[in-house]
């Protein structure tokens, strides 16, 4: 079984003036680190540690979680603009005077507003399997399953399987790959999102409408988009809008991939994002 280095990675905490910050550092402790965003009701023990590895090869890459989700205290905010606080409170705490960020589905969502509202913060910013919001009228609606198996208390892997890959037998396969990789955390931790933080997500994701759609001309610093094209979470069609508005962006959509394109592809991509920072 192989051994991933992220897997080794020590949790520790932080305090700030509304949460003790849950995080992990990987990698080398030298240039701008890269600051990744966690999806709707995901911890830091949800992200693929193979991926993890490929970043941290290079960058000195820290994950964390929100207040009020996983191992960080606080209470968990009912907005995005709340979650880009959140962030930006937790970079703070940690005294970064520039950062590069990832933000994955909610996450990138996240990353959007903190750049927004702290410009001078962020060098690059990675927008994967999300987008600035609903872009209307064009984007097309997520199957009535996608709403179904979210809702869920707990999902089987069947459930994630449906919602991050497509439904090919490549895919499937990829999926159940990613999956066992997670084991090692989650078999140890059993990290879940508490019901009333999975509440307060979802509210912040249905009060994100449009989101920052009429603002992505004003992210005029390098963006990195990507998607799989048969994303039923959120459309890779949002991502080709993006670059419609965005400034100095560019795109990558994996044509035989979901939602979580970054796990079935974590050398393509993880070397895309280690190319883009560069």
């Amino acid at each position: 079984m192989t051994t991933f280095q992220a897997d080794r990675a020590e949790t520790q905490y932080i305090d700030a003036p509304n949460a003790r910050f849950a995080y992990r550092r990987l990698g080398p402790r030298a240039g701008i680190p890269l600051i990744m965003a966690m999806r709707f009701r995901g911890t830091i023990d949800h992200w693929d540690p193979a991926l993890l590895d490929v970043l941290s090869a290079e960058r000195h890459v820290i994950i964390f979680d929100n207040r009020g989700t996983g191992r960080s205290s606080g209470t968990a905010p009912t907005t995005i603009e709340g979650l880009a606080q959140g962030l930006l409170e937790f970079v703070d705490a940690l005294s970064l005077n520039q950062v590069d960020l990832l933000g994955w589905s909610m996450g990138g969502y996240v990353v959007q507003v903190a750049t927004l509202l702290r410009p001078a913060l962020v060098r690059r910013l990675i927008v994967t399997g999300s987008g600035p919001g609903r872009v209307i009228p064009d984007m097309p609606a997520e199957p009535e399953m996608v709403s179904q198996i979210a809702s869920k208390p707990e999902g089987s892997d069947e459930d994630f399987l449906y919602l991050f890959y497509p439904q090919t037998d490549e895919g499937q396969q990829a999926g159940l790959a990613s999956l066992r990789r997670l084991d090692t955390r989650l078999g140890e931790s059993h990290a879940d999102v508490a019901p009333e933080a999975v509440a307060a997500q979802r509210a912040a994701l249905d009060s994100f409408g449009t989101g920052v759609w009429d603002q992505l001309a004003e992210l005029t610093l390098p963006v990195l988009v990507a998607n799989g094209a048969h994303d039923v979470m959120i459309s890779a069609f949002a991502s080709y809008a993006m670059s419609q508005r965005l400034p100095h962006a560019k795109v990558i959509l994996y044509s035989d991939a979901g939602h979580a394109f970054l796990f079935q592809h974590v050398e393509d991509f993880g070397h895309e994002v280690v190319r883009f920072l560069r």
